[in-house]
């Protein structure tokens, strides 16, 4: 029997339903521990308000639930399934002459659905709300506030100048690399001599120089010295100060190719962007997979029952294939693995799993 029109769009909005309901509580949850933990940490603050941290807050939880949709898909996918399968609808559909393979669909269909609009639309929203989180924060968190480097780890960069070379960190970036908040720079002469220790709000990058703003100069020969400009010669650009600074996913979806491109033009290594951008291209394929481990889970529930086991084993199932794809994203952010394939091989692997489950299932 072909599944119907009608049954089609009933399973589909049963899924979708789900999902956004999952993805919304997420929201809500991620939501109340951010303002919190932003509450905490800026109630001592000037300027600070109740309301601002709550706006500094909605604007950049959208960012980090972006790290969340491929659970909100496998949780939401299962919940579905087990409560059609719990009020008898698969088990009618089924008996009808519906195979596994045709109630799935409108499931893969909605994970494809759902996993374009995140990389096509939902993804440079998200990087567009925390780049302005980021500003509203800056008067009151200072450089502490950002998600827009590499890493919580601190990044020196070594750059060279008329004056010398010296290295250089920053807590923020900001403007494509063009304006920098936090920032420490040591410098030396050319010989290599340690010659100061400059610490500064902020650093703008003109043509090969940084202009700092509220700098303090410390040497070995007098007391510090504060400046409310200073200047540093440097022979770096904002793209090179954003491909050794700044975190990939402070690009959105529609500005990663431009930025590969800049970035292999300057000679510069691009593969943690071009990993960013794969990954992206293939959330439908891991959304895809997720919503295949879910179908396996509701099939066995339907036909054998233990509810609590089969859920739990799609939750560890989906648990595994995050942390291989979290797994490839390191070998393959190391230059270890090629991009395409670090990106790939996750949903790859997830569908395939999710195939052999559902055909030793239904097919034996």
């Amino acid at each position: 029997m072909i599944l119907g029109r009608t049954l089609s769009l009933y399973f589909s909005g049963r899924f979708l339903k789900a999902i956004l309901g999952l993805f919304l509580f997420a929201a809500a949850l991620i939501y109340l521990f951010d303002v919190l933990e932003l509450v905490r940490r800026g109630g001592d603050r000037e300027g600070f308000s109740v309301l601002r941290v709550a706006m500094i807050s909605a604007l950049r939880v959208p960012l980090l639930l972006e790290q969340v949709i491929p659970f909100t898909v496998l949780f939401g996918a299962i919940a579905a399934f087990v409560t059609l399968s719990r009020a008898l609808e698969l088990v009618v559909a089924r008996a009808s002459g519906i195979s596994v393979w045709q109630f799935s669909l409108p499931a893969i269909l909605v994970g494809i659905i759902l996993g374009i609009l995140s990389i096509t639309v939902y993804n440079p929203a998200a990087v567009w709300f925390q780049q302005k989180s980021d500003e509203a924060a800056a008067g009151l968190f200072g450089s502490e506030q950002s998600f827009l480097l590499q890493s919580s780890n601190d990044v020196w960069v070594r750059q060279d100048g008329l004056d010398g070379e010296s290295v250089l960190l920053a807590k923020q970036l900001l403007e494509g690399g063009t304006l920098l908040r936090g920032v420490t720079i040591f410098t030396f002469d050319k010989d290599g001599t340690f010659r100061e220790r400059i610490e500064a709000d902020e650093a703008r990058l003109g043509d090969q120089i940084w202009y700092l703003d509220n700098a303090i100069v410390y040497t070995t020969e007098q007391d510090p010295q504060p400046y409310g400009q200073y200047q540093i010669s440097t022979f770096l650009t904002a793209t090179e100060v954003r491909e050794s600074i700044g975190s990939p996913e402070s690009i959105s979806f529609w500005n990663l190719p431009r930025f590969i491109e800049l970035a292999r033009n300057a000679g510069l290594p691009a593969y943690r962007y071009n990993l960013q951008y794969q990954t992206l291209l293939a959330r439908p394929l891991l959304l895809v997979a997720m919503i295949l481990i879910a179908a396996a889970v509701s099939l066995k529930v339907s036909r054998f029952g233990g509810l609590g086991s089969m859920i739990l084993g799609g939750i560890l199932s989906g648990f595994v294939l995050y942390v291989l794809t979290e797994l490839a994203k390191d070998f393959g952010g190391a230059g270890i693995v090629p991009p395409l394939v670090a990106a790939w091989a996750p949903g790859i692997f997830g569908v395939l799993m999710g195939l052999t489950i559902l055909l030793n299932q239904e097919d034996g």
